[in-house]
């Protein structure tokens, strides 16, 4: 999958596609007129003010006033840094009012597209708290590198079957999974099975029910003793 492009990630910072093109167009011209930006970008004038208005308002821009108005950019540190800065503040009034969440009774999620299976395998880490059998190609678990040494550091049992990722502390057997084959069980508790290769039409499934754990388990163990097996 191609990494996402600087207009792309600034939509994850809440701006439109239009803002961010125009923000992208200030950053390369530095201080610009509604006018000037319109002729620049190619973006009709009426849509140019609104995005601006729109950059301004999200903290992306500072209007800079004058006999004719400009729009100079904040510097994207600056933007993305004040923007993470508001998110966290706005995490921790959401925690403080939040309703008691229901206890999870079970059954069988499906979770599709790459961005959230691996938000689910970062929670799966962030949760785990005794032991923590992993299959899946090495590049896949170089993502999760700082996060499965924190496991180790804490104790935990951890095991990997892959190709060619090496850490201390974890019991590693070298394998080639299936392209996109993953397997995270947690705690002998919670398994997520399914491929991720990139693409959004990627899907997994999460589940706590036991006889899933259990046959998971148990075609991990096979693996793992036919691989003993062809290190004799």
């Amino acid at each position: 999958m191609p990494a996402a492009g600087f207009t792309d990630n600034l939509k994850v910072f809440g701006l439109t596609g239009q803002e961010a093109a125009i923000y992208e167009s200030l950053l390369k011209n530095g201080a610009m007129s509604g006018y000037e930006v319109a002729k620049e970008t190619g973006i009709s004038r009426s849509n140019v003010y609104s995005s601006l208005a729109g950059l301004v308002e999200k903290g992306a821009a500072y209007i800079s006033e004058g006999e004719t108005s400009k729009y100079v950019p904040v510097s994207v540190k600056n933007f993305t840094e004040n923007s993470l800065r508001m998110l966290s503040r706005k995490a921790e009034e959401l925690l403080k009012t939040a309703p008691k969440e229901k206890a999870p009774t079970g059954g069988y999620l499906t979770i599709n597209g790459t961005r959230h299976i691996k938000d689910k395998i970062y929670e799966m880490l962030k949760t785990c708290e005794k032991r923590l059998y992993i299959m899946a190609d090495e590049k896949l678990i170089i993502e999760y590198d700082r996060e499965l040494k924190e496991l180790i550091g804490g104790g935990l049992k951890v095991v990997i079957l892959t190709n060619g990722y090496k850490t201390d502390g974890a019991t590693i057997y070298e394998t080639q999974p299936d392209k996109g084959q993953i397997r995270f069980i947690t705690d002998s508790s919670y398994v997520l099975t399914g491929t991720l290769t990139g693409d959004e039409s990627d899907t997994c499934l999460y589940s706590n029910e036991p006889n899933l754990v259990e046959v998971m388990k148990e075609a991990l163990k096979n693996k793992i003793t036919i691989l003993e097996k062809n290190l004799d």
